[in-house]
């Protein structure tokens, strides 16, 4: 098998031909999000840009301490992204989705470097790509999780104040939303599974496969870590909804905020 080919510049740049037709049909469609979706590939370009310049400096030099380094700044930025999507979250709440998001994404990282690749965790080569699609992966799933369970809350409002008179337990109240919204957020990652392989070839076996390893080797790694996403999201989003609901009443029973 060949490697992959290396794009020239000139080649790279012929890409956003593709961003240019994605606008004229925004623009014939009258949606309003041309400027967001400018920012966004503008914003994608350049960090990705910057990261490639320092993955290419780490793998060239590696060090435990550059990819320590890396995974820390990984966890803050998702986190960060995660309880600034939401301003009506307590801090308590934010401390359970960090919390969540660290433990979950660090565990099924090492599982899977140490026990399934068999490689050290300081392995900047394993680790970093992997810890990107797993923690990345979690990250998402956990903002639709919190979405789903602070709208439905919202929505209810009035049924939850009834129930609360009636004299049920705030715990048996939001555990509903709660199993809704982990749902929820499990759906897209399902949905990616039943439909991989027939329906779409998955990102990193695409890759494995373009710079030249065997399409069998590609196949075990993607059936690999879609089980490590499926498990750093599920796990996730069931410690945040369930750490974090316990945040919204006090021991009298009483709701703080909703």
């Amino acid at each position: 098998m060949e490697g992959i080919v290396k794009l020239s510049i000139s080649h790279f740049l012929l890409i956003y031909l593709l961003l240019i037709i994605v606008l004229l049909i925004m623009k014939k469609s009258k949606v309003t999000q041309t400027k967001l979706l400018l920012v966004a590939s503008l914003r994608m370009t350049i960090q990705l840009i910057i990261v490639g310049y320092i993955l290419q400096y780490v793998f060239s030099n590696p060090n435990p301490l550059f990819t320590v380094i890396f995974l820390i700044i990984m966890i803050i930025f998702s986190i960060h992204r995660v309880i600034t999507s939401r301003k009506d979250l307590n801090n308590n709440f934010k401390i359970a989705i960090g919390i969540s998001l660290t433990f979950s994404g660090l565990f099924v990282l090492l599982f899977f470097v140490t026990v399934v690749v068999g490689k050290s965790i300081f392995n900047p080569q394993y680790t970093i790509p992997l810890a990107g699609m797993i923690i990345g992966n979690a990250m998402t799933g956990v903002n639709i999780a919190i979405k789903t369970f602070m709208d439905d809350i919202s929505k209810e409002k009035n049924k939850i104040n009834t129930l609360l008179n009636l004299g049920v337990e705030p715990k048996n109240i939001l555990k509903p939303f709660a199993n809704n919204a982990f749902e929820t957020a499990l759906i897209p990652t399902i949905n990616s599974m039943l439909g991989m392989g027939i329906i779409f070839l998955p990102g990193m076996m695409t890759g494995q496969m373009l710079s030249g390893t065997l399409p069998t080797t590609a196949i075990m790694y993607q059936i690999a870590i879609m089980i490590a996403i499926c498990c750093s999201v599920c796990t996730t989003v069931f410690l945040s909804l369930n750490l974090g609901y316990k945040s919204l009443y006090n021991n009298k029973k009483q709701f703080l905020e909703i």
